[in-house]
């Protein structure tokens, strides 16, 4: 049994890579829900929304979110009475958003609105919110305290970084099903993906952080660092933000409480020896995926360790 750790669109490339090779009963992938926010209304989850649509193979795989073929007239139409159109919700994409707003009213919770999503689009791999609860990633800026997708969408990542948080309770609880997901698993894989803004809101959850320690020795993580810059997306700029090396050492560092082993490029290898200092295990591998057919040998690879 496989659990993933995910969030973002590298996330999203490597869990169908592993989907390739798992058994569906088997494959078990925890969201980062550290970007989902309320907007016109209705409660949008960003990461979910993509791990659910590369695994029902809707993806638009070029933009690498949304559903693939979509339109765009209600974006269009509310524009033109004064909506806010920085957001591009693709009109299939806003069915979905609008069905789990409705159901989340009705009293069902993300995790269990998330199943019924996952049913209706033929997903049968488990697929887990971190958390029921609102957690939202912050990030403070020299203008201001902001949304991250308020900083990355709209803003388009132009602002320096000063810091980033996670608001929301004062002790986060996972949702159900996650930390035995977690617990139970041969492996746990962390994706390549952002460590502050994608896997940190997950992180930020104490039962599953405590969990991941525990069983250390099974957690493979995948680096978003390669040649001290990262594979897509404002990784960089958040790593310096909260005082990180934009380095697979210094995902090394972050990660070395809870990841007994970091996948690194093969590009990358002379970083290893820092990295083993660490107290992880460097191993290196071609980690880019450029196509389908990297994403299911890097998924190999990793189910072969």
């Amino acid at each position: 049994m496989i659990t993933v750790l995910a969030g973002g669109t590298g996330s999203a490339k490597l869990v169908r890579g592993l989907a390739a090779h798992v058994s569906p009963d088997d494959l078990t992938v925890i969201v980062n829900i550290g970007d989902n926010i309320l907007l016109h209304g209705l409660y949008i989850c960003p990461d979910v929304d993509t791990i659910l649509y590369a695994l029902a193979g809707v993806l638009d795989k070029p933009r690498g979110w949304g559903f693939k073929d979509d339109t765009f007239n209600f974006l269009e139409q509310g524009s033109k009475y004064g909506l806010e159109d920085w957001f591009k919700l693709g009109d299939k994409d806003l069915a979905i958003h609008i069905a789990r707003t409705e159901m989340m009213k009705a009293g069902l919770t993300l995790g269990e609105v998330t199943q019924q999503i996952a049913k209706h689009l033929k997903v049968y791999q488990k697929v887990l919110p971190a958390s029921d609860e609102h957690i939202e990633t912050r990030i403070l800026t020299p203008e201001g305290d902001m949304h991250l997708q308020e900083f990355w969408v709209k803003r388009k990542g132009t602002p320096n970084v000063l810091g980033v948080s996670y608001r929301g309770s004062e002790n986060p609880q996972p949702a159900s099903g996650v930390v035995k997901a977690i617990h139970d698993a041969d492996k746990v894989v962390i994706c390549p993906a952002n460590p502050v803004t994608s896997i940190g809101p997950i992180l930020h959850i104490p039962s599953i952080r405590e969990v991941l320690t525990k069983v250390r020795s099974r957690v493979v993580a995948v680096s978003p660092i390669v040649n001290n810059r990262p594979i897509s997306g404002p990784a960089g700029k958040f790593l310096r933000g909260i005082g990180a090396e934009v380095s697979p050492v210094g995902v090394a560092q972050i990660y070395s409480g809870f990841a007994g082993r970091l996948l690194v490029d093969e590009t990358d290898r002379a970083a290893i020896d820092s990295i083993e200092e660490i107290g992880v295990e460097g191993i290196a591998a071609n980690i880019l995926m450029r196509d389908e057919s990297a994403e299911r040998q890097l998924a190999q690879f990793i189910i072969s360790i």
